[in-house]
């Protein structure tokens, strides 16, 4: 048995020596340098001199790279012009082309980046993504042609194709959807969400937009808030909320809040804001004078309000605003059919102050008549004591003559 053991043994390595020797893939890789650099494609890091741990892979892939470290090139003269610029990552022909000394970058897709030069610290993802970015930097732009224009403008985030196509100089401007910051070209501080929003704005900054299509009205304004609506060109300091599909608005935190200031009204055109009562907002200024007599023929009522206004059915009292028209149409406020809608209880409190005002002067008038009279009363009433006292002294004189008299006429 040991020796069949020992016949087989020598069997197997026999066949062992004839079978095919193992070797490294053929031809063997050619890229590595020292300093961990690795170079595959025509003149890829044809200029390195001191640089370590980059990687080019493509004709002419880091060209003229010298001596910065950590960068990652990949496609047809991707990062081809940079020098002494650190820690880039290029992915596409011709991305990150003209990189100089700017550190920090990443750009994938075709000549993303393909202009900058010392810009830092930018991320490109997207076919000319920041193609003309030359010295901005911290900006992120993801989307074909996004940021496509920006040459020194900093900060800006762009996501979408189109997004903040036209930047240049404009700087911490956010947008996010197709087109969005499209025209925008030195405006700031901007934020756009929604495909197109802000796609008009040139110059405007401090700019949000929300939605589709959102601002996209606004060109040079600033400061302006759109929510779902287009905006109006060139206007600022504006918010709006809401298109006219909206009919109905639903806002948290005010039903039941503590809060005291002036009451907020809106107008026809959906304006929120307070009325104001300073002469300076004022023309044509009158006194009421008899106008507010119209409200003597006004009838309140008590009433309800249908279910679906309040559904708990609370008993209300005011007017019926089809018969204060009749009465004032200047009282009452139509919708945007010319129907009465309601009554401007505001103006009825004027005319009725106006009236109260109106008695009260009739009152003063009558107490100071009727002051006047009683002093004309006591003025007669002290002339008649007077002039009885007179007749009095006159009447006891004459009292006193009658006994002369009589002795007189006796003697005679």
């Amino acid at each position: 048995m040991k020796l069949q053991n020992l016949i087989h043994i020598l069997i197997l390595i026999v066949c062992i020596g004839f079978l095919p020797k193992m070797q490294a893939v053929s031809p063997p890789p050619d890229g590595g340098y020292p300093n961990q650099n690795t170079a595959e494609g025509e003149d890829a890091l044809f200029s390195l001199t001191i640089g370590n741990n980059n990687t080019a892979v493509g004709f002419h892939a880091l060209l003229n790279h010298s001596q910065g470290p950590d960068n990652t090139a990949i496609g047809y003269a991707a990062l081809s012009g940079n020098t002494s610029g650190g820690n880039n990552t290029a992915n596409g022909s011709q991305a990150l082309l003209s990189n100089s000394t700017g550190s920090f970058n990443t750009a994938s897709g075709f000549a993303a980046l393909s202009g900058n030069s010392t810009g830092a610290n930018n991320t490109a993802n997207g076919a000319r993504a920041l193609g003309a970015n030359n010295t901005g930097s911290f900006n992120t732009a993801t989307g074909v042609d996004a940021l496509n224009k920006n040459t020194t403008g900093h900060r800006n985030m762009a996501n979408g194709v189109q997004s903040l196509f036209n930047n240049t100089t404009g700087y911490k401007n956010s947008a996010s959807g197709i087109y969005s910051l499209l025209s925008n070209t030195a405006g700031h501080d901007n934020i756009a969400v929604g495909n197109s929003a802000l796609q008009n704005n040139t110059t405007g900054s401090f700019n949000i937009a929300v939605g589709s299509n959102a601002g996209a009205n606004l060109t040079t304004g600033s400061d302006n808030i759109d929510i779902g609506t287009l905006g109006v060109a060139g206007e600022s300091n504006m918010m709006r909320i809401g298109t006219a599909h909206q009919t109905a608005t639903f806002i948290a935190g005010i039903s039941g809040a503590v809060v005291t200031g002036a009451p907020v009204v809106v107008n026809a055109a959906g304006q929120l804001g307070v009325a104001p009562s300073s002469e300076r907002f004022k023309n044509h200024i009158e006194p009421m004078d008899s106008i507010s007599e119209a409200i003597l023929a006004l009838k309140p009522v008590s009433f309800c309000y249908e279910q679906d206004i309040e559904p708990e059915g609370l008993t209300q009292f005011g007017l019926v605003g089809e018969d204060v028209a009749k009465v004032n149409p200047d009282l009452v406020v139509r919708d945007k059919n010319g129907e009465v809608y309601t009554v401007r209880y505001d103006a009825v409190n004027a005319m009725l102050l106006n009236e109260f005002l109106k008695e009260h002067r009739k009152m003063q008038e009558l107490e100071a008549n009727d002051a006047e009279q009683q002093r004309e009363i006591k003025a007669l009433v002290q002339t008649v004591k007077e002039q009885a006292a007179q007749i009095e002294k006159v009447s006891a004189q004459i009292q006193l003559s009658k006994p002369a008299v009589q002795a007189v006429l006796n003697k005679q």
